[in-house]
């Protein structure tokens, strides 16, 4: 028996019982004399960068006191960076708490929300969690967005389309041609939002930055974070740009004072930082680059990933192979049955990751 069906007790929503349980990366066991990484969570494996460092230190001699509600400073910064009025973007705490509150305040009961699937394992939760009902569309067989497909599940009750690009956890992003002819084939009464967590990483020419989508169109909001390329995954920081009266609903949704001054000062340090911090995440995309090769000279067929993970379908073989990894001094985020996604880390994490799969690669029976 469920709380939620016995009347002795304090209700809880029916609908929690069918939403399944956000799963996050696992660090890897402790081994002796054995190096370990983690890359199960697609961090950025380098430090804080030496600025932000200095704002992180300045803003916590007065977390006494509560942080700017309004991120005045953030708002100056992200609408100066990326040429976009302030009342324009909304922040909260990761772009997933964005997603949240955006859901919040677009969706009712009955409504419907349009995503690929596999993709961001927060979608199946965040949807329900609105009140709303997941429409899922599977992604092709080299794991992109089949945008056609998901045209043709929008309805009369559809409120909202996710578009995941580049794809996590699959990797590859949504070409320019593809997403302009889908925004026509939308609904200008359906917000289409365009999930760019890992924008930073992508590489292929014809990709579009969805800013360039936002302008100018109504039904268009962009997600970014500060939690991958700019590495600042425990401060959580994320934002919206979107249209005016859509980018106030989540401010009105979203939680008060949710972002706290050392993240908001530590986020636009790092917007201060680009440089140095580019230089990073290049440094990341050439180990994909090379990852991706090593596996395709494996014998993995591997998609195309721009951001910073790969993903392997190993199908029943997925917590096998993820055993393995933790084995070997590196974790790896799996789901079960279908593959697993592994970030891309250190060059030593990396080179870890290749033999593994290397050694699975000879040694099993693959689907």
């Amino acid at each position: 028996m469920t709380a939620s069906s016995d009347s002795s007790l304090p209700q809880i929503r029916t609908a929690l019982d069918a939403i399944p349980s956000y799963v996050a990366g696992k660090p890897p066991p402790t081994r002796p004399g054995l190096p370990t990484y983690k890359l199960s969570s697609n961090e950025n494996p380098y430090p804080p960068l030496p600025g932000v460092l200095d704002a992180i230190e300045r803003a916590a001699s007065g977390f006494n006191r509560y942080p700017d509600m309004g991120a005045s400073g953030l708002y100056a910064a992200l609408s100066k960076r990326f040429d976009v009025p302030e009342h324009d973007l909304a922040a909260a705490t990761g772009s997933v708490a964005v997603l949240y509150h955006l859901l919040q305040a677009t969706c009712d009961e009955g409504d419907e929300v349009v995503f690929a699937w596999r993709s961001f394992e927060a979608y199946p939760i965040a949807v329900p969690l609105s009140g709303a009902t997941a429409v899922t569309v599977p992604v092709t067989p080299d794991g992109r967005h089949d945008l056609p497909a998901m045209a043709d599940a929008i309805t009369d009750r559809t409120r909202v389309v996710l578009v995941c690009t580049p794809n996590n956890p699959t990797g590859p992003a949504v070409r320019r041609d593809e997403l302009i002819a889908f925004l026509h084939q939308v609904p200008s009464r359906v917000l289409v939002v365009i999930d760019e967590a890992y924008h930073e990483f992508i590489r292929d020419p014809d990709v579009i930055d969805a800013v360039e989508l936002y302008r100018g169109r109504d039904n268009v909001a962009v997600l970014r974070t500060f939690s991958k390329a700019y590495g600042l995954a425990g401060l959580r920081v994320g934002f919206a740009i979107a249209p005016r009266r859509i980018a106030d609903a989540i401010r009105k949704a979203a939680l008060p004072f949710g972002i706290s001054q050392i993240a908001q000062d530590a986020a636009v340090a790092s917007l201060a930082a680009e440089e140095a911090l580019f230089e990073r995440v290049e440094a990341l995309v050439g180990e994909r680059t090379r990852v991706l090769a090593g596996l395709r000279d494996q014998g993995w067929d591997v998609p195309d990933s721009q951001a910073n993970f790969v993903w392997l379908g190993l199908g029943e073989q997925t917590l096998d192979f993820a055993a393995a990894g933790a084995e070997a001094g590196i974790m790896v985020r799996p789901f079960a049955g279908d593959g697993a996604r592994v970030s891309i880390g250190e060059v030593e994490a990396n080179d870890v990751f290749l033999r593994v799969a290397e050694e699975w690669r000879r040694g099993a029976e693959l689907p």
